[in-house]
Formats: structure tokens, sequence, C-alpha cells
């Protein structure tokens, strides 16, 4: 399901960048990392679209999170996983806020569970309305 999919991965730990890009890139995913919020928007405008985006909540400049309303309401529905190990009760109604092509993967996590989110999200872009699929348009 991963096979040829342009993912954009961003986390501000380089040692959870590097084995979620691995592993996704094993997986067959075209990944393109980003080390912070600044880089994560400045991909998603310049290298984009991408048919995924993986990326930490808790990041210097802008938040995963932030980054990705921010990209929601320019049109932008490219799926999202957002990782995260905080423990704040209010994260899983931010990212459910993204929309329904958004999930939450929580830290600690195992790759098995990586794959897994990745490959539902990548599956139900087919099923997205015509204006739910902008991430995938010039």
């Amino acid at each position: 399901m991963l096979a040829d999919a342009r993912v954009l991965v961003a986390d501000d730990d380089p040692e959870l960048l590097e084995v979620v890009a691995a592993a996704l890139t094993r997986l067959g995913a075209n990944v393109t990392p980003a080390n912070n919020g600044a880089e994560l928007v400045e991909h998603l405008a310049a290298d984009g679209p991408f048919d995924l985006v993986v990326t930490d909540i808790s990041m210097p400049w802008m938040t995963g999170v932030r980054a990705m309303h921010a990209a929601r309401t320019t049109g932008l529905g490219t799926p999202v996983i957002v990782m995260t190990a905080l423990r704040d009760p209010s994260i899983p109604a931010r990212v459910a806020a993204l929309g329904r092509n958004a999930a939450l993967l929580p830290k600690p996590f195992n790759l098995a569970d990586l794959e897994f989110l990745a490959s539902r999200l990548l599956a139900q872009r087919g099923q997205q309305p015509a204006g739910g699929r902008s991430g995938n348009e010039a």
C-alpha cells in the first residue's frame, strides 16, 4: 500500500526521524524528512503534494498539528499521522479536528502500528469526496 507513496516525515528528534523515515522507505515509500515545523511547512509548500504526512506534535517553531491545521485552511487535505509522547487530554480532539483522514499515534509505538495507520489512511484517499483530496491536486 505504501509503494511509491510520497511521504513527508517531520520530527525534531533526529533518531526517531531516521527510524520512521527508514521504516517507511523499506515499505516502498518515497520519504522527504523535515527536522522541525518550519521545514514541514516549507516542504508542504515547495515539494508537495504528498500522499501522507507523518509529524511529531511538539516541534520548534510550529507544532505538527498547528502546521497541518494551517495546511487544512488552505484546502490541503493530505492524510496525516500525528505522533506524540505528550499525555495532554486535549490532543485527541486536536488531531480529530484535522478531519477523518488524521490519526493519532502515541509514542512509544511499534513500526507495525505506523504501517497499519499509514496503509489505512492511504487506502481512504480514494474514498474521499472530490473536495477532500486536495493533497493530491496541483
